[in-house]
């Protein structure tokens, strides 16, 4: 039987587009209150995360985008629809999904270089190769000369990176990041933003990137997802289509750029 040409191009097109690395259908998220209908945190999202893809969500406090990361690691039931990783629905935490928090939750009792190993110890890096990847890590995110030092004697910005290469360090495929830099002030936050696009254009992994700060978003992300206030509908997608790699004083600069902020702040109705 000959292919007709709707079906071929069925095949072509299946070929071409990847399984995601983690998917949302028609996710809906809600917690019992007693004596009360429970309360709806998010309602109905949808969302696609590409092998590779840096994808940032941004929207009100409170609008569920935390709530969305735990569902994707697992440690949240969803109320209706579906978490997928890797094309499996999630029940569980599921292996090579990592988190990193907007609290470092660093080891303090560990230097910076046996915290970084606790990843690759939990990731399954063999014992003998463990170092080599600690060191490998240490270069990356520039923390030479600190391998021996304690948590209490780092800046809030050298602990998130040693934060950052525990996460690399365990492998993931996927890394969920809730507003990893949010506690950090401005200069702090810029050099971390920084630090993270480098390590991503050279590792390159699938990130979900929570955020409130829509030029941090809009300066790391390949996509920005706006979250409506709960319960959590997707308002609008905006791909960024800024070159890479990103130089952050170049880009604030670029009208591209401050238009895509700009619809941003007028989808969440922002007050100037």
């Amino acid at each position: 039987m000959a292919l007709t040409d709707l079906a071929l191009t069925n095949l072509a097109l299946t070929a071409e587009t990847p399984r995601p690395r983690a998917a949302l259908k028609d996710l809906s998220i809600s917690f019992p209150r007693p004596d009360m209908p429970p309360l709806e945190v998010v309602s109905g999202i949808s969302l696609d995360v590409a092998e590779g893809e840096f994808v940032a969500v941004v929207g009100p406090s409170g609008s569920g985008k935390s709530t969305i990361l735990r569902a994707i690691c697992g440690l949240l039931k969803p109320s209706g629809g579906q978490v997928l990783v890797d094309g499996k629905a999630v029940a569980a935490p599921p292996p090579k999904v990592g988190f990193m928090f907007q609290k470092d939750a660093l080891l303090p009792w560990r230097t910076v270089a046996e915290n970084i190993r606790v990843g690759a110890e939990l990731g399954g890096t063999p014992a003998g190769e463990q170092a080599a990847q600690v060191a490998r890590l240490i270069k990356l995110l520039r923390l030479e000369g600190f391998e021996n030092a304690w948590p209490k004697q780092l800046s809030g910005g050298m602990r998130q990176r040693v934060s950052l290469g525990r996460l690399l360090a365990y492998r993931p495929s996927l890394m969920l990041m809730d507003e990893p830099f949010g506690a950090l002030d401005y200069q702090t936050k810029i050099a971390m933003g920084l630090e993270l696009l480098r390590v991503w254009e050279a590792e390159r992994r699938s990130i979900i990137f929570v955020t409130h700060d829509i030029e941090e978003a809009v300066a790391l992300a390949d996509r920005v997802v706006v979250f409506s206030a709960r319960p959590a509908r997707i308002l609008a997608e905006y791909k960024v289509h800024l070159p890479r790699p990103r130089h952050m004083r170049a880009m604030r600069s670029d009208p591209a750029f401050t238009e895509l902020t700009e619809a941003i702040w007028s989808d969440l109705a922002l007050p100037d």
